[in-house]
C-alpha cells in the first residue's frame, strides 16, 4: 500500500510546485513583500487542506491492510475512489485559482519581467505551438496521401474505403484542433495573448509616433524615402514600410515626398494621417545610403533607395525583430516578425478623417460583419507572369474547412465570406455556385482595381477599403504572392492576439519583399530517402524556398548549399533578434483603477 500512500505526498509537492510556477509565472505590479505574503497565507490555507487529504488517504489505506483477506475491502475501496476523486477535484479548483486567481483577474501580464520567467513561459509557449504545428502538417499529409490513394484506387471498393478514411480523419482532425483550441483558452493564455499583443502593439505606435513628432525639427535627423517606385499599392506600401523599419533602427525621424504619387497627386496624406505633425520637409547636409557609417552618422539627412537598391543591407531588415521587444514578442505569437511589420503597417495605414467616414459607411451599407472568411482573388496580370491561376473551388474548398471547423463548436446562423478581386465577374459566379454562403463585396472595387483604372482616386480608396476588411476577417483565404494580400495578412495581427495561423495560401509562405534570409533550424534530424530529399541534423539551418501544403516543404541548406524536400514538422522558424533603440522616453501605458491598461484605441471591427 505504499503507492497509496505515496499519492498524498506527491499532491502536496504538486502544489508546492504549481505555486513556485505561478508566482514566477504571474508577473504583478505589486510590491514583492505583499504579493508574497498573500501568496504564502493562501499557501498555507491550502497546503492545509491537501495535508488534511494525505492523512485520510493514509487511514484509508492502513484500513484497507488491516482488512485483507476479511472481505470487506471493497467498501474501503470505494471510499478511497472517492476521495482521490475528490482530492483531483479540489486540485483542479486550486490550479484554477491559481492560473486564473487576482493576476489575471486584474490583467497583470502572464510574462514577468525577469529573465528565467521569461524563458519557463516562451518554452511552454513554443512547445504547445510546435506541437500544434506538428499536428497541421500531419494532416497535411494524411490528406494529401489519401487524395492520391483515391485516385489510384479509381472506383470501387476501394476507394469507397479510402473516401470512408479520409472522412473519418478529418473527424479526427477537427476534434484535436478544438481540443488544442480548448487547451489554449482552459488556462486564459488566449486572452492573455490578446491583450499582451495589444500592450506591446500600443508600446510600438507610441514610439512610432514619439519618433515622428519631434520636438526641434532643426536638430532632429531624418531618412528621406521618395514614394514613386513603379509598382502597385501593395508594393509601395512596403516600399515605405521598409523605410519605416530603417527610421525605427536608426532613431531619424521619416519624411515622405509623396506629392504628384501616381495613385493620388495631392499624396500620402489624401487619404492616410500625416506621418509627422511637426516635422515635415528636411534641409541640412543629405547622402545617399550605402556611404561610410561615419558618413551617415554625422548627415542631417539619409536618403533612401527602392528596397532593391539597399546595399550594404542592414541587419535589423524584415524579418528581424527588436531585440528588447523579442522575448515578450516570441512568447505570445507564432510568427514575430509578421507582428512586427504588421505595426509598421498600422501605422502607416492609419485613415484621415475623410477615408475613416468612407470605411464606416462601407462597413454599413455592405453589412459587414463576422463571423467572415476574407477571400481575396488576384487575377488580371498576376496570372501567368508572377502567380498560377486557381480556380474559385480551389479557395472555397478552404473556406468550407474553416467554417466546418468552426461550427463543430459552435452555431453560425450564416456563412460570410468579404469577397475581393480585380475581375468583377468572380462575384457573380460565387453566389451562383455556393448559394449557402453570403457574398460581401463592391463591384465598384473589382471595376476600379482593373488594368485600365488602376491608377485612379478611386482604385487607391477601393483597394484600402479591401485591404482593411480583409484583415478585419476570422481567417484569410488567398495567394502570399500578392502583395496586397500579405498587407491584409501583415495588418490582421494588430486585431488578434496571435493570428499567424489564420490563413491558407494557394501559393507561397509568408515572405517580405527585400528581406533578409528566412532560415529554418531544424529540431529533427533528417535523411534523404530519395534524391528529391534534403538531408540535416538538428540545429541546421535551412533556408526556405516554400511550403507544399502537403507535408513537406522545400529547402536549401546554408551550410552544403544543397536543395530539396523534406517533412515540414522537423522545422522551425529561426527568429533573429536584432539591437534596436529601445525608447527609453516612451514609457509604457500605466494601468487604471481597475488594472485596465489605458492605450491607443484599436479597431476591432465586428470583433
Amino acid at each position: 500500500m505504499k503507492s497509496w500512500q505515496l499519492i498524498g505526498g506527491l499532491l502536496v509537492t504538486w502544489l508546492m510546485l504549481m505555486m513556485y510556477m505561478s508566482t514566477n509565472l504571474m508577473g504583478s505590479g505589486e510590491g514583492p513583500s505583499s504579493r508574497v505574503e498573500r501568496q504564502l497565507r493562501r499557501a498555507m490555507e491550502e497546503l492545509e487542506l491537501l495535508h488534511s487529504q494525505n492523512v485520510e488517504l493514509q487511514s484509508l489505506a492502513s484500513e484497507l491492510k488491516q482488512l485483507q483477506g476479511t472481505g470487506a475491502q471493497g467498501e474501503i475501496i470505494q471510499r478511497l475512489q472517492s476521495r482521490l476523486q475528490k482530492a483531483t477535484e479540489d486540485l483542479e479548483k486550486l490550479s484554477n485559482k491559481q492560473l486564473l486567481g487576482n493576476d489575471f483577474k486584474q490583467n497583470r501580464p502572464l510574462i514577468s519581467q525577469s529573465n528565467g520567467n521569461q524563458r519557463l513561459n516562451l518554452a511552454r509557449e513554443q512547445a504547445r505551438r510546435k506541437v500544434e504545428n506538428t499536428a497541421t502538417e500531419l494532416w497535411y499529409y494524411i490528406n494529401a496521401r489519401m487524395k492520391e490513394l483515391a485516385a489510384a484506387s479509381g472506383t470501387g471498393t476501394l476507394n469507397n474505403m479510402v473516401r470512408g478514411m479520409q472522412s473519418d480523419l478529418q473527424g479526427y482532425q477537427t476534434v484535436m484542433t478544438d481540443d488544442f483550441g480548448a487547451l489554449r483558452e482552459a488556462g486564459g493564455d488566449g486572452e492573455l495573448q490578446r491583450k499582451e499583443s495589444l500592450r506591446l502593439g500600443n508600446l510600438v505606435q507610441r514610439r512610432l509616433e514619439y519618433l515622428q513628432n519631434p520636438k526641434d525639427c532643426q536638430r532632429a535627423k531624418y531618412v528621406l524615402c521618395d514614394l514613386q517606385k513603379g509598382c502597385g499599392f501593395g508594393c509601395q506600401l512596403h516600399h515605405v514600410t521598409y523605410c519605416l523599419v530603417v527610421a525605427y533602427a536608426t532613431q531619424r525621424t521619416l519624411v515622405l515626398h509623396s506629392k504628384g504619387w501616381r495613385y493620388a497627386s495631392k499624396g500620402w496624406d489624401s487619404v492616410f494621417m500625416p506621418l509627422s505633425n511637426t516635422c515635415t520637409e528636411v534641409s541640412g547636409s543629405t547622402v545617399h545610403w550605402g556611404v561610410s557609417k561615419s558618413q551617415m552618422d554625422a548627415a542631417k539627412v539619409i536618403q533612401l533607395p527602392i528596397v532593391d537598391s539597399l546595399h550594404p543591407r542592414p541587419d535589423f531588415m524584415p524579418l528581424a525583430i527588436p531585440e528588447d521587444l523579442a522575448p515578450r514578442l516570441n512568447t505570445f505569437h507564432g510568427d514575430p516578425p509578421v507582428w512586427w511589420i504588421g505595426q509598421m503597417v498600422r501605422y502607416l495605414m492609419r485613415p484621415n478623417s475623410h477615408l475613416q467616414e468612407e470605411i464606416s459607411s462601407s462597413k454599413q451599407r455592405m453589412g459587414f460583419k463576422g463571423p467572415i472568411v476574407g477571400v481575396h482573388i488576384r487575377r488580371t496580370d498576376k496570372v501567368g507572369v508572377e502567380a498560377a491561376f486557381h480556380g474559385l473551388d480551389e479557395y472555397m474548398q478552404h473556406v468550407d474547412a474553416y467554417f466546418n471547423q468552426r461550427e463543430h463548436r459552435e452555431s453560425i446562423p450564416q456563412r460570410r465570406v468579404y469577397l475581393a478581386t480585380d475581375d468583377p465577374s468572380v462575384l457573380a459566379d460565387a453566389k451562383r455556385r455556393y448559394s449557402k454562403y453570403e457574398f460581401i463585396s463592391d463591384n465598384g472595387i473589382s471595376r476600379s482595381a482593373a488594368l485600365g483604372s488602376r491608377y485612379t482616386d478611386s482604385s487607391l480608396r477601393g483597394i484600402i477599403l479591401d485591404i482593411h476588411f480583409l484583415a478585419n476577417t476570422d481567417y484569410l483565404v488567398c495567394t502570399f504572392s500578392s502583395q496586397v494580400c500579405r498587407v491584409a495578412y501583415e495588418l490582421m495581427q494588430t486585431y488578434h492576439g496571435d493570428a499567424s495561423a489564420y490563413f491558407r495560401s494557394l501559393d507561397d509562405v509568408f515572405y517580405y519583399g527585400g528581406q533578409n534570409a528566412h532560415n529554418l533550424r531544424a529540431v529533427e534530424p533528417h535523411k534523404a530517402k530519395t534524391k528529391d530529399d534534403l538531408s540535416f541534423d538538428v540545429g541546421d539551418l535551412l533556408g526556405i524556398a516554400g511550403n507544399h501544403w502537403n507535408g513537406f516543404s522545400k529547402g536549401t541548406h546554408r551550410k552544403t548549399s544543397k536543395s530539396g524536400l523534406f517533412p515540414s514538422y522537423k522545422v522551425v522558424n529561426d527568429i533573429v533578434a536584432v539591437k534596436m533603440p529601445t525608447y527609453p522616453e516612451v514609457k509604457e501605458e500605466e494601468e487604471d483603477a481597475e488594472g485596465e491598461r489605458v492605450g491607443i484605441a484599436v479597431d476591432y471591427g465586428h470583433r
